[in-house]
């Protein structure tokens, strides 16, 4: 008789999750980028400033963000030096 009453109550557990979860509960904040939208430009010189400004959109799977800082924060000294 226990298990059965933990089982039901371990259901009743995870709906409650799961509707929480899909939004049913109370919402949850509209997410939103707020990076700003930069650009390099295509055509001309890049100096370090471009370099500093520049932010990569992330996907799935996608790129390892420290290694990508680390470089361009070294190409942007390294530009600073020249």
């Amino acid at each position: 008789m226990m298990a059965v009453l933990f089982a039901l109550f371990l259901v009743v557990l995870i709906g409650a999750i799961a509707v929480v979860a899909s939004g049913r509960g109370e919402p949850m904040a509209e997410e939103f980028d707020d990076r700003p939208d930069v650009r390099v430009q295509a055509d001309g010189p890049l100096s370090a400033e471009d370099l500093r400004g520049v932010r990569f959109t992330t996907a799935f799977r996608g790129y390892r963000a420290s290694e990508v800082d680390a470089l361009l924060a070294r190409l942007a000294r390294e530009l600073d030096e020249r």
